[in-house]
């Protein structure tokens, strides 16, 4: 789970918040998205309380939690009883969100830049873009996999740091998880709870 943290970090730079709106195409509304997050985390006059309610708040709305829960549940999604699949998507959600606000400050005086964008379907557009860490980091390139079925409500599906899908990542992690307990799919719900109460 490790590895997923890092697609956690940097998802949360695309939260904004829900008061404003953002461009329906898909490379300015992460420009604008991103951009607007680095200035509100950076805001002196938010506490931390307020910055992690705000990340809460405003992930519901912009990133897919829901298919990345399903799609890192692997083929295991489509056999699973429904009951079971509502339990880990409650626990995947609260895990997210944790993830989410465990370090705010991190990237709130990053650079970031939106390089360009590139039409895949109808259905998703990868924009990419570069993140210069304030801590003096090298830059970070990421692609950002925009879902555009509902064109009046971009969402992020997934990011690309440096070639590698995070979602795919946790995808993987997960199905080793799972593996090495015969697919009991509560194992995993137990383990993201147990992130959740420490």
């Amino acid at each position: 789970m490790k590895k997923f943290s890092i697609f956690l970090i940097l998802i949360f730079l695309i939260f904004s918040s829900s008061l404003k709106a953002y461009s329906l195409n898909p490379k300015d509304f992460v420009n604008e998205l991103v951009n607007d997050v680095i200035t509100k985390l950076g805001d002196e006059n938010l506490n931390t309380d307020q910055k992690k309610n705000f990340v809460r708040e405003i992930a519901l709305e912009h990133v897919d939690i829901k298919a990345l829960s399903l799609y890192t549940l692997g083929e295991l999604r489509k056999s699973s009883d429904s009951e079971v699949l509502v339990n880990y998507q409650k626990s995947f959600e609260k895990y997210f969100l944790k993830s989410l606000t465990s370090r705010l400050s991190d990237y709130s005086s990053s650079k970031f830049e939106v390089l360009s964008s590139d039409k895949k379907s109808d259905n998703y557009t990868i924009v990419n873009s570069k993140v210069k860490p304030s801590d003096g980091s090298p830059e970070i390139e990421i692609d950002w996999r925009v879902y555009t079925k509902n064109p009046e409500k971009p969402l992020i599906r997934d990011l690309i740091v440096e070639g590698l899908s995070l979602a795919r990542t946790q995808k993987e992690e997960f199905a080793s998880i799972l593996s090495s307990n015969n697919n009991d799919i509560q194992i995993l719900i137990n383990k993201l709870d147990e992130f959740i109460k420490n």
